[in-house]
């Protein structure tokens, strides 16, 4: 095995063990301890992030933060990964922004010259648009790491009533319309809810202990049945441009089923404090969509259908 053969197996070696001794990697690659010194301080001075660890049980460990094995892309491969990475400048807020500027720049600085004027040509020619917001979530990353750790929070929310301190156990995080939004456990109405990411002023960890939420992330949102007394069973019809609505923005109404003329319906339970919210999003649908139930919703859309009249009344000055 050449040197440079040696370094490359020796970079997925140590990427693969995270901690070893240099007694470990000399048998391994069957060369001295001397040689294994040698080539682990040529990695170093190459960037990957070795750190020495002294006494009896010492060795060397590579940092947390360390560097994925080189891999190999295609001209067309670096060119999509390049184009999906841009596609998230839009929004204001990312749980990885520092990284994902420096994704684009590497991507962009290592291709060859030809590579980057083709993809100058594309640049203006392929976007990704999302509603430019002004709000700022700068607690994403908290928000994220929480919902992978199994850790509850301590957040300061502001919500359309109120604002004060909220224990939350995150699920996992989401983008929509430009805005980010966290799903999570909330102590406090003891069962899952929907928070602005934009309105959490402050997230720290929190000593209540954790629920045992492992097997529930982001593609359990639809399956979990509300409460029966906090919940009301509610069904629309659609027409086919209401299911084409209703697609294109799905949160938070319930399950869309779509027939084969491609008019549908929506069935499921709902939160009776989401009310006001679905009121709004069905006088949005227009004659789309016709609420068949619940009672409940159906007055609160003649309820603000009525507003809705009085603030458009020509005889009102």
């Amino acid at each position: 095995m050449t040197k440079a053969q040696r370094l490359m197996e020796l970079i997925f070696a140590v990427n693969r063990k995270r901690r070893f001794t240099v007694k470990e990697l000399a048998h391994e690659f069957s060369v001295s301890a001397r040689t294994i010194l040698r080539d682990l301080q040529e990695l170093s001075e190459l960037g990957v992030p070795l750190y020495s660890e002294v006494g009896p049980h010492g060795g060397y460990r590579i940092l947390k933060e360390g560097l994925l094995p080189p891999i190999a892309f295609t001209e067309r491969e670096a060119a999509a990964v390049f184009f999906a990475v841009q596609a998230l400048r839009h929004y204001s807020s990312l749980p990885f922004q520092t990284e994902t500027s420096a994704v684009l720049n590497k991507f962009y600085n290592f291709m060859p010259e030809d590579v980057r004027d083709r993809i100058d040509q594309m640049r203006d020619r392929v976007d990704f648009i999302t509603p430019v917001r002004q709000a700022q979530s700068p607690h994403l990353s908290v928000l994220l790491d929480a919902a992978v750790r199994q850790v509850v929070l301590l957040v300061d929310y502001e919500s359309k009533q109120q604002r004060g301190k909220r224990e939350i156990q995150p699920v996992g995080i989401y983008t929509q319309e430009g805005l980010w939004y966290c799903w999570a456990y909330c102590f406090l109405r003891k069962s899952f809810r929907v928070f602005r990411c934009d309105r959490i002023d402050s997230a720290v960890p929190s000593d209540t202990p954790p629920l045992d939420l492992q097997q529930i992330d982001l593609g359990s949102k639809e399956e979990l049945v509300h409460p029966e007394d906090d919940s009301l069973y509610l069904y629309a019809e659609l027409s086919k441009e209401g299911v084409e609505a209703c697609e294109a923005d799905p949160h938070p109404v319930p399950l869309l089923h779509v027939r084969d003329d491609n008019t549908g319906w929506l069935e499921g339970n709902v939160p009776r404090s989401d009310l006001p919210f679905l009121a709004s999003y069905f006088v949005g649908l227009g004659k789309e969509a016709a609420v068949l139930q619940p009672k409940e919703l159906r007055a609160s859309i003649r309820q603000l259908l009525s507003e809705l009249m009085i603030r458009y009344d020509d005889e009102v000055s």
